[in-house]
């Protein structure tokens, strides 16, 4: 018999069982997640009455390999310019939520005497809800189209970004085994940086890419490049320090501003959720019974806390970023658990070997307790709604009743000139440092050595110090002369001589720090004293301000960044399925917009809009309908739905809810179609005496009748000769009949007195 590898056989054993118990989970309508795990404490060591793993080791590598598609997934789902359309609402509740959850979790973990890294990562844990969770109970109770659901899956989509950040500084503290401020600070600002150019670097480089092989590319091929380019991001994160997780998400979120971003999650999802399953197989794993049993106190406590947490400060945190207080309590109430980011990070200590073994199985079981919870705590956010707002004073019930604009966080509508000037700046210098910067590393870090070994020293350095100034010039242009021509520019210039001396200082400082950058390439490549180095840079920085292709190519850079970075956009206003400006407005009222696909098999299509009558039964209003790649506006009664239509509506949460109901009310289940039997070919001969020699096809009334078609005549001989309607039915010929069974039966019964012979 061939010997199979240990890991074939254990891939088969966590896979099947993982299978057995996702299905079992599936029909008592328990998340996936929850079977996955279970199925790991099946499967793992620690159960000895079942069939075990036999090596831990390789699996974990498949497990890692699953954080990295989760974490690519994530990235591909996020958007810089979603996060900005949100407004300053869901990040102000999610950094809240972070904050308390984190300090309450900590102040735990101390309670118990856990230690300082134990606690801390204890804090971060508890503080991370679980986006898949939250999505599938919404789902499940009929929710994720009420304004509550859309409130707190923005603030999520926030959370799990902290969430990336939060990992990365954790793996640094652990790295450092301290707590210092100024390597904090440090690494702080070296992530931020890593962060802006590789964002900027693959916006620009990646969609560029993308359009010129997009003539090669099928599924395939996408999914072999996406899930290469994510893996390289990986290794390269890895080589600067950072952890694999962070590498994935990073070019998950790159991808998700290229057009092909929906393909790409499409396609990688399956293999996802294969790797995914591993992962949540192996957290399973490593929860041991006995560990659970010794540490139930901590866990029932650590349940409390989350769940007590959320309702009051996560409530709290809603209601202060404006939501009033319903909806401020039904997302408290919704964010309740935690779940796979709380894993990603248990397992960082634990890779880290920075939090105690014990840390990991209580966490698990606190995942498995408040999952369960979950769907329940949705449910009664109402009824404890009520109860508040009957022991509450009526003025303040009224106060909290509307949504409001959180108040100081609100950005204001009129800005002064100066402050949007100078943001505009701060946004640019940030950007243009950021890419000098790594520009004149890599020149004198990477190409100075082969530059030196390829042609002597002070021609290498020649070589290399032109280079580098040529490639960072459209950079350092930009830097010096972008917004000297703005609107809000040449309004302060006009104000006042005041505002002109500012604005000449702020031009100097620009045009002198940009000088230095190049002073500091000649200084480090350069023999000469420093003053000389600093003159020559002068004059070089005006050649370059003054030359007319740097400025072009200046602003050709800018412009396809832009462009590619709203290139998804773009093609989602072209196509009619962008959500409409107004949609944020409507956020501060108590209406708001959902977006419906119409069931393929409902009883709604092919009936016009006055026909159904669904503003009247429904209390909601349709104001687009989106149908392949057209999007029909303001539809008028005479409108027809068809399925898989996409209908824009406006409404507030009770009719949108009513709406929900009465549409999959009218879809027709699959299993009630109506059934066909199979189709079969049948041949008729036609004799003299038959009714039907002598006449067409169409006088025979056989498809009108029988609904059978006849397909082909034949004469006597092999030659079958296509019918159509017109075709003569000659005596001695054979009509070659298709048709589903029972009606050829049927066709053949009715017929007998007159067919007098067939065969099939």
């Amino acid at each position: 018999m061939q010997h199979l590898p240990d890991l074939i056989v254990d891939l088969a054993l966590i896979l099947v069982v993982a299978g057995v118990v996702g299905l079992l989970f599936k029909r008592l309508k328990q998340p996936l997640v929850l079977g996955y795990i279970v199925a790991g404490i099946l499967t793992s060591p620690n159960m000895p009455y079942t069939p075990s793993v036999g090596d831990t080791s390789t699996l974990s590598v498949w497990a890692d390999i699953g954080v990295i598609f989760l974490m690519f997934t994530l990235g591909l789902e996020f958007s810089f310019k979603k996060i900005v359309k949100m407004g300053a609402g869901p990040i102000i509740a999610a950094c809240l939520i972070l904050f308390c959850m984190m300090s309450l979790g900590s102040g735990v973990g101390h309670l118990f005497g856990w230690g300082r890294m134990n606690s801390l990562f204890l804090g971060a844990i508890l503080s991370m809800s679980s986006t898949t969770i939250i999505y599938k109970a919404l789902d499940d109770l009929g929710l994720r189209q009420q304004k509550f659901a859309g409130t707190v899956l923005s603030v999520l989509v926030i959370e799990d970004i902290l969430g990336v950040l939060l990992m990365v500084m954790l793996g640094t503290l652990a790295a450092s085994r301290g707590f210092e401020g100024e390597e904090l600070l440090g690494s702080l600002l070296r992530l931020m940086f890593y962060l802006c150019l590789w964002f900027m670097v693959g916006i620009f480089l990646i969609p560029i890419f993308l359009r010129k092989v997009r003539k090669w590319m099928n599924r395939e091929t996408l999914l072999v490049v996406s899930l290469g380019l994510c893996f390289g991001m990986v290794v390269m994160a890895a080589q600067i320090g950072y952890s694999t997780a962070f590498g994935a998400f990073m070019m998950g979120s790159i991808l998700a501003e290229t057009v092909e971003a929906e393909m790409i999650d499409k396609i990688v999802t399956p293999v996802k959720d294969l790797f995914g399953a591993v992962f949540f197989v192996s957290v399973g794993m490593l929860v041991d019974p006995a560990v659970i049993l010794t540490y139930w106190l901590p866990i029932l406590v650590l349940v409390v806390t989350i769940i007590l947490g959320q309702i009051v400060l996560g409530s709290s945190a809603f209601l202060l970023s404006g939501q009033p207080l319903k909806q401020a309590m039904q997302c408290g109430f919704s964010m309740t658990q935690i779940g796979e980011f709380s894993f990603i990070l248990a397992s960082l200590g634990n890779n880290l070997k920075v939090t105690d073994g014990f840390l990991y199985p209580v966490i698990v079981a606190v995942s498995i307790i408040t999952t369960f919870t979950t769907p329940y705590l949705i449910r009664s956010a109402e009824p404890a709604y009520q109860l508040v707002q009957r022991l509450w004073p009526r003025d303040l019930s009224a106060y909290h009743a509307e949504p409001r604009h959180g108040l100081p966080f609100k950005r204001r509508s009129t800005q002064s000139s100066w402050s949007r000037l100078l943001m505009a700046l701060l946004r640019q210098a940030v950007a243009y440092i950021v890419l000098t910067i790594a520009v004149t590393a890599l020149s004198l870090g990477f190409l100075l050595p082969l530059g030196r070994a390829a042609l002597g020293h002070w021609m290498g350095n020649a070589v290399c110090g032109v280079l580098a100034i040529l490639v960072v010039s459209p950079f350092l242009r930009a830097f010096v002369m972008k917004k000297n021509h703005s609107e809000e520019f040449k309004e302060l210039w006009e104000q006042n001589l005041f505002n002109r001396g500012v604005l000449i200082v702020v031009m100097v400082v620009r045009f002198v720090l940009a000088s230095l950058v190049i002073a500091y390439i000649l200084n480090y490549l350069s023999p000469f004293a420093t003053w000389v180095h600093v003159g020559i840079a002068m004059i070089i920085m005006l050649l370059i301000v003054a030359s007319r292709r740097i400025k072009l190519i200046s602003i050709r850079i800018e412009r396809t960044f832009f462009i590619n970075l709203r290139s998804r956009e773009i093609l989602a206003q072209k196509q009619g399925t962008s959500m409409p400006g107004y949609a944020r407005l409507l956020q501060t009222k108590n209406l708001h917009i959902a977006q419906l696909e119409l069931p393929e098999h409902s009883t709604w299509a092919g009936h016009t809009l006055s026909e159904l009558s669904l503003g009247r039964e429904t209390g909601v209003m349709i104001t687009s309908i989106i149908r392949d790649t057209g999007r029909y506006n303001i539809p008028d009664g005479t409108t027809r739905l068809y399925p898989s239509d996409k209908l824009e509506i406006i409404g507030d949460d009770e009719s949108i809810k009513t709406f929900v109901a009465k549409m999959e009310h009218e879809a027709i289940s699959v299993d009630d179609l109506p059934q066909h039997s199979p189709m079969v070919l049948k041949t008729l001969m036609v004799l003299k005496q038959s009714p039907l020699a002598g006449i067409t096809v169409g006088q025979s009334q056989i498809r009108e009748r029988f609904h059978c078609m006849v397909v082909g005549l034949s004469a006597g001989r092999d030659v079958l000769e296509i019918s159509s309607a017109d075709s003569l039915i000659k005596p001695g010929s054979k009509l070659w009949i298709v048709g589903e069974k029972d009606w050829v039966e049927k066709l053949c019964e009715e017929m007998a007195g007159w067919l007098l012979s067939g065969k099939s």
